[in-house]
């Protein structure tokens, strides 16, 4: 799926909120209209996503040789912390208000992303993989997921085309594999637009439904923006 930037940035501006949090409500909300859609009772399920964010402090650009110094103030690697966010529930479809569920996940986020946990999760991992090396950081990583049903993360992309052997690359995706979710979402930043990547368990979804259901949700979020 493909999203213009520029109308994520108009729902972001109206509501007050990052980017990121827009997206992230938007694609929680057409996670909430497939459950409706597939049944009542899935409707009313408790679901629990993982959210990824980057905690590198970014001081400009930084080649490799200046990143793999011993004393970098942005070292090599992955630096992240993991947020365990329960997805808020309908109490009534037909008046859930976008707009309002997007807020209520910017404050949910925002409350846990401002807890020390997430600098002290941070710094655990660090501490794990200098002592006793990635693979015991990465079964961590992954125990902690086991406490999720579904994972999303995203990355910023180039604003300009790139291009590879002289070929124009015209749209990117990335996505994590091997993780205990059913369901996992990926989202990269490209060229003005946000392309989205869903990948799941064979047979977990119906990935047409889906995708329409978080289509309709932006088309929902949107249309609350302007009005």
């Amino acid at each position: 799926m493909t999203f213009p930037l520029d109308q994520i940035k108009f729902i972001k501006d109206k509501l007050g909120v990052t980017i990121n949090d827009a997206i992230t409500g938007i694609i929680f909300f057409g996670t909430r209209l497939y459950m409706q859609e597939i049944s009542h009772k899935s409707s009313k399920a408790n679901s629990t996503s993982i959210v990824l964010l980057n905690t590198r402090t970014i001081k400009g650009y930084k080649s490799v040789n200046e990143m793999v110094k011993p004393d970098s103030d942005t070292p090599w690697g992955n630096q992240f912390g993991l947020l365990h966010v329960s997805i808020p529930k309908f109490t009534n479809l037909k008046s859930a208000n976008p707009l309002e569920f997007v807020l209520k996940i910017h404050k949910i986020i925002k409350k846990k992303r401002n807890s020390s946990s997430v600098y002290f999760t941070g710094i655990l991992l660090t501490i794990m993989k200098k002592l006793r090396g990635p693979e015991a950081a990465s079964r961590y990583i992954h125990r902690a997921s086991n406490y999720s049903s579904m994972s999303i993360s995203n990355l910023i992309g180039p604003m300009e085309q790139m291009a590879l052997a002289n070929h124009p690359i015209k749209g990117l995706y990335f996505m994590t594999v091997k993780v205990p979710q059913s369901l996992n979402i990926t989202m990269v930043s490209y060229m003005g637009n946000l392309r989205v990547a869903v990948g799941s368990k064979k047979g977990f979804l119906d990935p047409h439904k889906f995708k329409s259901c978080v289509i309709n949700a932006f088309e929902m979020t949107l249309k609350a923006a302007h009005d």
